[in-house]
C-alpha cells in the first residue's frame, strides 16, 4: 500500500493489514471500505436531496439519488465480504471467494439502473424546463460532493489494489464516474444563470450517460470472470518462470488457470523432463514445485509429467518433419508432446498440436491436411493427434 495516509487510516482499524492472504484480514478491509461507503454516500445524498428539492434541480436530485444507490452498493459490498470469507464446504470444495464477483454484477445492474431512470427524468426537465435559480449552497454542497468522491476513490482504489478486490475496483470507478457526473452538474448550476438558458435537463442527461457506461464497464469486466478468462500476462509469467527455474525442467506447455475468486487460484500444466532420469526423481522434482508454488504465490498447481526424448536422432527427424508439415499448412501451428511408439513394419507418431483462435481451419479439415502432409512423406506411418486450444 503506496499511499501513506491511506495506510495510517487503514492500520488503525485493521490490525496485520500487510497479511492480505489472510480471509480474515480480507474481510475486515472489505467492512472498513463498506462502512466508509454507506456513511459518506448518506451524507452526500442527504445534502445532495434536500438542495435538489430545495431549487427543484432534477441534476442535483438525480445526483443524490446516486449516491443512495453507492450507499447500497456498499450494503452488497458488505454483504459479499462477509459471505466470500466462508470456508471451504462439502457442496463448494473451491470455497465461496466467487460470491464477490456476483455482488460486483448486482452493483453494476444497480448502477445501470439509476442511470436509466435519471434519464427519463431529465428527459422529462428538457421537455418541461422549469425557471433557472441560483444557489451558492448548491454550490458550495456540489464542490464538497467532487472532493470527497475524489478522496473515496483514492481510498477504495488503493484498498483494493492492496487485497485485489474487483468489487472495491468497481466502487472506485464508480466514485470517480460520480466525481464527473457532479462536476457535469457543477457546471450547469453556473452557466445556466449566466446564458439565460435551463442546462438541468442536459446537464442531468449527460450525469445519466455517464453513470450507465461505468455500470455496463464494470458489469463486462466482472461477466468476464464469472464465464472464465485467461490468466494474465503476468500471471503466465510468473507461473512459467518459477518452474523454468529448477534444474531438470526442459519445457512447459498447456498451463491452465482456473479462478474461483480472489486468493482462490487453481492451475494445471505439462512439464517436460528427460525421459532417462528415474521417474522416482522426476516425481520428487514436480512435488518440489508445487510445494514450493502454493507456498510462495498461493496458487493449487497440479502438474502433469512429460518424458521426452531429446537425443534420438531418430525422432528428431520425423518431428523436424512434423513441425514442416504444420508451417506449410499454418504458421501459427506448434507441437509438443511428440513421441515415436515403434513396430515391425510401421511408426506410430503421437503428439498434441497447439492451434490458436486466430487459425480459420475447422478441426476436421486441420487433422485431414496434417495426415496427408506425413503421408506424403512417409506412407508407413501411424499419426494419432490430440489438437489444444491455447489457455493462455
Amino acid at each position: 500500500m503506496k499511499n501513506g495516509i491511506l495506510k495510517v487510516f487503514v492500520k488503525k482499524f485493521i490490525k496485520n493489514y500487510e497479511d492480505v492472504g489472510n480471509a480474515q484480514v480480507r474481510a475486515q478491509c472489505g467492512k472498513l471500505s463498506s462502512i466508509v461507503g454507506i456513511i459518506v454516500n448518506l451524507i452526500l445524498f442527504g445534502t445532495k436531496f434536500a438542495v435538489g428539492t430545495l431549487f427543484h434541480s432534477v441534476s442535483i436530485t438525480g445526483d443524490a439519488v446516486n449516491n443512495l444507490s453507492d450507499a447500497g452498493s456498499s450494503v452488497i459490498s458488505l454483504v459479499s465480504f462477509k459471505m466470500s470469507g466462508k470456508p471451504a464446504d462439502h457442496g463448494h470444495p473451491f470455497g465461496h471467494a466467487r460470491i464477490e464477483y456476483v455482488a460486483t454484477s448486482i452493483v453494476a445492474v444497480l448502477i445501470l439502473s439509476i442511470g436509466i431512470e435519471l434519464l427519463k427524468a431529465s428527459w422529462g426537465k428538457v421537455l418541461h424546463p422549469g425557471a433557472i435559480e441560483f444557489s451558492i449552497l448548491s454550490v458550495i454542497v456540489l464542490v464538497f460532493s467532487i472532493a470527497v468522491k475524489l478522496v473515496l476513490y483514492r481510498f477504495n482504489t488503493g484498498l483494493g489494489r492492496h487485497i485485489n478486490s474487483s468489487v472495491m475496483r468497481a466502487t472506485a470507478a464508480d466514485s470517480l464516474s460520480d466525481v464527473m457526473a457532479t462536476t457535469t452538474v457543477l457546471a450547469s448550476t453556473l452557466i445556466s444563470p449566466l446564458i439565460g438558458f435551463q442546462l438541468d435537463g442536459y446537464m442531468g442527461i449527460a450525469v445519466s450517460v455517464f453513470i450507465m457506461v461505468s455500470g455496463i464497464k464494470i458489469l463486462k469486466e466482472t461477466l468476464d470472470s464469472l464465464l472464465g478468462q485467461g490468466p494474465s500476462e503476468e500471471l503466465a509469467y510468473l507461473i512459467g518462470g518459477h518452474i523454468r527455474k529448477y534444474e531438470g525442467v526442459m519445457g512447459i506447455h498447456d498451463l491452465v488457470v482456473h479462478d474461483y475468486g480472489p486468493q482462490r487460484s487453481f492451475a494445471s500444466v505439462h512439464v517436460e523432463v528427460d525421459a532417462k532420469v528415474d521417474i522416482l526423481t522426476s516425481h520428487e522434482l514436480i512435488d518440489r514445485i508445487e510445494r514450493e508454488v502454493i507456498t510462495d504465490h498461493g496458487i493449487h498447481l497440479v502438474i502433469h509429467l512429460d518424458p521426452v526424448i531429446r537425443d534420438d536422432p531418430a525422432v528428431n527427424m520425423l518431428c523436424r518433419m512434423a513441425e514442416q508439415v504444420l508451417s506449410s499448412i499454418d504458421e501459427t501451428l506448434s507441437l509438443h508432446d511428440f513421441r515415436v511408439v515403434p513396430g515391425p513394419t510401421r511408426k506410430k507418431l503421437i503428439f498434441d498440436i497447439t492451434v490458436p483462435y486466430t487459425c480459420k481451419i475447422g478441426n476436421p479439415e486441420l487433422l485431414e491436411a496434417i495426415q496427408d502432409g506425413l503421408k506424403k512423406k512417409d506412407r508407413n506411418l501411424e499419426i494419432a493427434i490430440t489438437i489444444d486450444r491455447p489457455f493462455v
